[in-house]
């Protein structure tokens, strides 16, 4: 049985006790504190709007080692189009990815309170996003929560083609140059699969996060 999360406390149950399908508890809510502690341990929240709030941890997860990031030879010519911003629009692009046509899906699980919690934690410093301008209009990006040395990608959206992946290049090059370890995708997609990401156990995911978790790297993106 899967367990209620207490409204009244932050704790969660441990990621291996999630379900065969990687439910971790449902329930709880979407505050700033209890979406840090979540990502802090390896969980994510992942529902539909219908739905009460899922809190996942899959098994296996999908990451993208900065090293194993590959550009092909029709990217590498995109890129060089594309004009990159770092969280100079982060609730637009929210948006975007919520209402943004994809082969992958019908409909989209960013609810109108997932917007408000994701945009509470930019304001925070916590969550980032990663933008594409062409001609100066907004055309691609994506969004994350940073957690100590990884990157919790959530979503990503384009308009143009490959103002996604050019944006995620952008993430890739900046996250090594910053000392950041390696990129949480969550779960597999063929996308993110044809750029380099790649499953692992849930307890290897666990291991590689305890060890990175406490770096103090957000301020770093103040730079950019």
């Amino acid at each position: 049985m899967i367990p209620q999360l207490n409204k009244y406390s932050l704790e969660f149950p441990h990621p291996n006790s999630a379900s065969q399908e990687g439910i971790v508890a449902w329930g709880g809510d979407l505050t700033p504190s209890r979406l840090h502690r979540a990502y802090y341990n390896g969980i994510f929240p992942w529902f539909n709007e219908d739905d009460p709030i899922l809190w996942w941890s899959p098994d296996p997860r999908f990451i993208m080692e900065l090293d194993d990031f590959k550009i092909s030879k029709s990217l590498k010519k995109s890129i060089k189009k594309f004009k990159y911003k770092f969280d100079t629009n982060f609730e637009q692009v929210v948006k975007n990815c919520a209402t943004a046509p994809r082969k992958e899906q019908d409909g989209t699980w960013i609810t109108t309170d997932m917007i408000e919690a994701y945009t509470t934690l930019h304001g925070m410093g916590i969550a980032h996003s990663v933008e594409s301008y062409l001609d100066d209009k907004l055309v691609g990006g994506l969004y994350g929560v940073a957690i100590g040395g990884v990157f919790c990608g959530e979503s990503m959206f384009s308009y143009v083609s490959d103002a996604s992946k050019a944006a995620y290049a952008a993430l890739v090059k900046h996250l090594k140059e910053w000392g950041y370890d390696f990129i949480d995708a969550q779960v597999a997609t063929p996308h993110l699969e044809r750029l380099g990401a790649k499953e692992i156990s849930r307890e290897l995911f666990l291991e590689k996060l305890y060890k990175t978790r406490d770096k103090e790297l957000n301020h770093l993106w103040k730079i950019c």
